[in-house]
This record gives structure tokens, C-alpha cells and sequence, in this order.
């Protein structure tokens, strides 16, 4: 009896512990499931057996997304609620042997940098991940070995009702943050970031140099190497190595530009202004329809009765041809167009197209395409 207990009380704190971390896992990545999406893409990408990729599968991430997050959450809930132990029992060790497998593959290689399990809420290394996932699969076994252990009393039918209610949240959940901006934003473009420092800072250029008998290399800002440069023994003695620049302005998001089609960056003076900017974005040009189209024209008319500025950004893929082919067919050519890793502009909005308005660097506001109508609600007085 004291050992069945031992073992009762063993099996209970598993299938909590391991149901949990499921069911916050499968939150975490539902409120944003085009970005676990976007993860699984990165995966079809980088892993091949061989001369065999994935990347056939590419058109179908969205799917396997939600698919994914959907039997995440299921066998969460399953563990919870203690129903269906069996199958439960069956699924959460397929699921934690594939994850523990490819978490470890991935800490070894490190062809994807981070794995996604908990979307963009929390961000482990591979090994933190692998780490995670070898506790978890001491629980897992443990839930496995116990899952034929107690008696439980029959009850088909909440069984049944827990199962399709599960799903039916799962997905249904998945879906309006498919349809909509997601409902809880863990990027760097949220609503009410400020994505430039709000003081601007002096821009510092340093320059190393070593010296030709010793070997020493020093680090000299610009300024102060101009004191040196007086000193004839000092400048035959020093010779050139690299430098650097450091610019305390840079905008939070790495990596982020807004070029021209000069190849000029604008990210700065467009995300810094101290007027308010509406930035369109389209990470995907040739994937939208005309509903799309339509509802981004609205936006344009509006904020050209509004005396808005309004610029468009979009992926680097998109040549200079279709974009201005695009803007001239649906009558938006007076725009300004700038371009962005599409990426970076997926990041920015999971829309496409989408709109995010800015002023003095600070996000003032996003909008899905779907809810356009609410950006074209706003009057003068959200604007002062």
C-alpha cells in the first residue's frame, strides 16, 4: 500500500508538472501561431537527411503550426484532467522523444538558434531547451509506466466532451490571432515601445591601431587620435588595424533598415520623427488579394484626407519594377516605398498587408487588414 502511494503521488506531480509547461508551451506559441509558422519554416530550411530537404513542405507551416499547438494543448489538458490516460500517456512520450531528439540535434548543430517551444514569451539557448526537455522526459516515462497503474472509474462521455473542447479552444484561439494581430505582443515592435533611445546620443567612431615594434594595439576615438596624429614619432611608429563605430541611436531591432531604392537608410528619420508615420507593411507582395488591396487603399485615401504621412515597406525580395507596378495599378504611386528584410517586417506585423503608427519613435498603434476600419475610425483629436 505505502509503495502504491509513493507511486499514486509520483504519477499525479508528472502528469501536473509535464501537463502545465504543455499547456503554456501551447499558449505561448498560440497567441502567435504565424510566428511558430514562420519558426517551422526556418526548420524545413536549415534540416535535410542527406540529399532530402523539406523545404517542399514550406506551403504547409501554417498548418503544421497549427496542428501542433492544437495537440500540444490537447495532451496538456488530457494530463490535467487525468482523461484518457492511456492515449494521453501514448502521445506526450511520440511528443517529448521528438522534441528531445531534435533540441538536442539542434544544441549540437545550432542550425536553428532557438527553437521557439514558448514562441517569443521565453527565449532559451538550445541547450536550455535540450536541458528542459531531458527533465521533462524523466516525468514523461514516469507518466508512460504508471498509465495502466490505478482503476479509474469510466466516464466516456466527459471524456469525449473534454477532448473535442480542448480542440475546439485550441484552434479556434489559433485562428483569430491568425486573423488578427496577436492578442498578447511579446516583440519589439509591441504598442507603446519606444524603439529609438529618446535622448540622442553623440556618435563615437574608434579606431584601432598597432604599434610596429611591440606589437601593442591601442583603441583611439576620432577626436582624440588628432592629438596623436601632431606627434611625428607617434605616427611612424602606429600603424593602422580597424575601426568601429559605436551610435547610440540605433533603432531597437537588429539589423533593422528602411533603404530607398538608392540604397540609402531612412529607418531613423522615418521611425524618429516627431510627426506621427504610418508605415504600411508587406512581407509578401505577390500574396495579397484584391480585399487586401481594397482595404489598403482605403487607408491611403484616409490618410491622404488626413494629411497623414504614410509610407510603405516592403520585403527585399520584391523588386523596384513591382512595387512601382504595384502602387501605379492601384493608384497609390505618390508614395514613398522603402525596403526591409522580410523578416524584419514580419516581426514588425504578422498582417501583410499591415499598418503600425509611429511618432517620435514610440509605437503609437498596429493594425491587422481586417481591423483597417478601426484605423480609419481615429478623428483629429487621436492625433494631438
Amino acid at each position: 500500500m505505502k509503495n502504491e502511494k509513493i507511486i499514486r503521488i509520483a504519477y499525479d506531480v508528472s502528469r501536473w508538472i509535464v501537463g502545465l509547461t504543455f499547456l503554456f508551451s501551447s499558449f505561448s506559441k498560440g497567441v502567435d501561431p504565424l510566428g511558430t509558422s514562420y519558426k517551422i519554416q526556418e526548420y524545413m530550411t536549415a534540416w535535410s537527411i542527406g540529399s532530402f530537404s523539406f523545404e517542399w513542405a514550406l506551403p504547409m507551416a501554417t498548418f503544421l503550426s497549427v496542428a501542433m499547438i492544437t495537440l500540444e494543448f490537447f495532451v496538456g489538458v488530457l494530463l490535467i484532467t487525468n482523461c484518457w490516460r492511456k492515449l494521453g500517456a501514448w502521445l506526450l512520450l511520440l511528443m517529448m522523444s521528438f522534441f528531445t531528439i531534435t533540441t538536442f540535434i539542434d544544441a549540437l548543430t545550432n542550425k536553428v538558434t532557438d527553437c521557439g517551444c514558448f514562441g517569443d514569451m521565453v527565449k532559451l539557448t538550445n541547450w536550455e531547451t535540450f536541458g528542459k526537455n531531458v527533465v521533462l522526459m524523466v516525468f514523461t516515462i514516469i507518466v508512460f509506466c504508471c498509465r495502466s497503474k490505478f482503476s479509474k472509474k469510466r466516464t466516456f462521455e466527459r471524456d469525449i466532451l473534454v477532448a473535442f473542447f480542448s480542440i475546439g479552444v485550441a484552434i479556434s484561439f489559433q485562428l483569430y490571432n491568425i486573423a488578427n494581430e496577436p492578442i498578447l505582443d511579446f516583440r519589439s515592435w509591441k504598442i507603446g515601445n519606444r524603439m529609438m533611445p529618446e535622448e540622442k546620443g553623440e556618435v563615437v567612431t574608434y579606431l584601432k591601431y598597432k604599434n610596429k615594434t611591440s606589437g601593442e594595439i591601442d583603441e583611439f576615438t576620432s577626436d582624440k587620435l588628432m592629438d596623436y596624429y601632431k606627434d611625428t614619432a607617434w605616427v611612424s611608429n602606429w600603424e593602422f588595424v580597424d575601426s568601429r563605430i559605436e551610435d547610440p541611436n540605433e533603432i531597437y531591432a537588429d539589423g533593422f533598415s528602411m533603404m530607398d531604392p538608392t540604397g540609402e537608410d531612412y529607418a531613423k528619420d522615418i521611425i524618429g520623427s516627431p510627426d506621427y508615420v504610418l508605415i504600411a507593411t508587406i512581407h509578401h507582395l505577390n500574396d495579397i488579394d484584391d480585399k487586401e488591396i481594397r482595404r489598403m487603399k482605403q487607408v491611403y485615401r484616409y490618410a491622404q484626407e488626413r494629411g497623414l504621412y504614410m509610407v510603405l515597406l516592403v520585403s527585399v525580395s520584391s523588386s523596384q519594377t513591382e512595387v512601382v507596378d504595384f502602387l501605379l495599378e492601384n493608384k497609390m504611386d505618390n508614395i514613398d516605398f522603402y525596403y526591409a528584410d522580410e523578416k524584419a517586417i514580419e516581426t514588425m506585423l504578422r498582417s501583410n498587408p499591415g499598418f503600425i503608427l509611429l511618432r517620435n519613435s514610440v509605437v503609437v498603434n498596429k493594425w491587422h487588414h481586417s481591423n483597417v476600419g478601426d484605423l480609419i475610425a481615429m478623428t483629429t483629436e487621436d492625433f494631438e
